[in-house]
């Protein structure tokens, strides 16, 4: 038996009794459980009880067994002198207060079924392959399981925010700054978003407002500052890419990272850093204000056409500075763009909705609902156990589902979960 499961049975009063007595057969009646506590001190705070017909106002500690009350220290710690009621699992001593009087005492297994409790446990301790009510997700109503993946994907929006609000503040609040590093991120894809990023950092935004609205130059930019133009190669674009980006160091005193931190290895020839920053120097040209545009557009299409863009001629025939290749127009894809809406449009424009005020969830819904689902290991996973996903806001829902609760067995945290146990 876990403390947690009986903070759950006492929150929620799933009592097989409405009548409950204490252990020493006091009557008790529940106004209002109270707020759980997340810090140190009792379980529950402010609680109003009736015991033996008078009302107490206080807080509530909950333990499995009685003795954890000596074995905890509570006697000791003074945060505990306004609890009015003990609530067990096993009563196995008795415990005194200040005044030398037992604290009442609820022994929570005189009221509990063997019903929730069997599937407390079957959920709990089950060792099954993928997520730990796999055999019985199918019964849970279709209501409570899409309710529950609209509230998991915007519990995964506010995590994302976390980055979000940091680049927003290290910017000074400006939100297209915030965009083009986090912009600047997503094009270097998992393996180099970090050195996308750490690239974005070393040029202040002030500096792509000036220099974006001629291709060569920001083209320069964003290359001398990878360290990508370093080294000397017989061509004529690489040096005229070498040329402005000397002067633009030297005009901003800028200082480059190493081109060391962007990784080559095992990666498609369209996802190579080279390729990525070509494309995103482009889309920077071709979009000034890029922000407030985005704000503005609600279809998929939309966004789709905003984002085609054309890389420079050179790049059309390169992947990289020294090797030709045959011509291929190298335009950002569909599914590149629907992770760009995913991972960095969707949830800073869900950050902006929120500080402004306005209603943001139909919003947000209505464009994340449009992009498709993406494909992994995980909605695989729900599929085979027939949990469709339809759209990229289910398989975001789907991802936080496995990893935020099922893999951490967060049952009693989790709507499925509690339909479960309650059933």
């Amino acid at each position: 038996m876990k403390e947690e499961f009986l903070y759950y049975i006492w929150q929620y009063k799933l009592f097989t009794s409405l009548t409950l007595f204490t252990h020493d057969n006091l009557k008790v009646e529940i106004k209002n459980c109270g707020k759980r506590n997340n810090n140190s001190g009792p379980d529950f705070l402010n609680a109003q009880v009736f015991i033996d017909h008078q009302l107490w106002v206080g807080n509530i500690e909950i333990h499995v067994k009685s003795s954890d009350w000596y074995a905890h220290q509570h006697e000791n710690d003074e945060n505990f002198d306004a609890v009015i009621l003990h609530v067990v699992w096993d009563h196995d001593v008795e415990v005194f207060m200040k005044n030398n009087k037992p604290l009442p005492t609820l022994v929570l297994k005189d009221y509990v079924s063997k019903q929730l409790l069997k599937n407390y446990k079957e959920l709990m301790y089950s060792n099954l392959n993928f997520i730990p009510c796999e055999n019985q997700i199918n019964i849970v109503d279709e209501f409570v399981l899409k309710n529950w993946l609209e509230r998991l994907y915007f519990e995964r929006l506010t995590n994302k925010s976390e980055l979000i609000l940091s680049i927003l503040k290290e910017t000074n609040q400006d939100f297209e700054a915030t965009l083009f590093q986090l912009l600047a991120r997503n094009f270097g894809l998992k393996t180099n978003g970090d050195a996308f990023l750490k690239l974005a950092k070393s040029i202040d935004f002030s500096i792509i407002r000036k220099e974006q609205f001629e291709l060569i130059k920001i083209t320069a930019l964003l290359f001398g500052q990878a360290g990508f133009l370093d080294e000397d190669i017989e061509n004529s674009y690489f040096k005229l890419l070498k040329t402005e980006y000397d002067y633009l160091k030297h005009k901003y005193s800028l200082t480059q990272i190493s081109k060391s931190s962007f990784q080559f290895f095992r990666m498609r020839p369209n996802n190579f850093p080279t390729i990525r920053i070509a494309q995103f120097t482009s889309l920077l040209h071709q979009h000034k204000n890029l922000f407030s545009k985005i704000l503005d557009l609600t279809s998929l299409t939309e966004f789709y056409t905003l984002f085609k863009i054309d890389v420079d001629v050179f790049w059309k025939t390169h992947y990289t500075f020294t090797s030709e290749s045959k011509k291929s127009a190298k335009q950002l894809t569909k599914s590149f763009v629907d992770l760009l809406l995913i991972n960095t449009i969707i949830p800073l424009k869900f950050v902006y909705l929120k500080s402004i005020g306005k209603d943001f969830e139909d919003d947000i819904l209505l464009l994340i609902q449009q992009i498709s689902s993406e494909k992994n290991s995980i909605v695989d996973g729900f599929k085979n156990l027939k949990i469709s996903c339809n759209n990229a806001m289910e398989s975001q829902a789907l991802l936080t589902l496995k990893n935020n609760y099922c893999t951490k067995k967060r049952c009693l945290h989790c709507a499925i979960g509690n339909n479960l146990i309650k059933e």
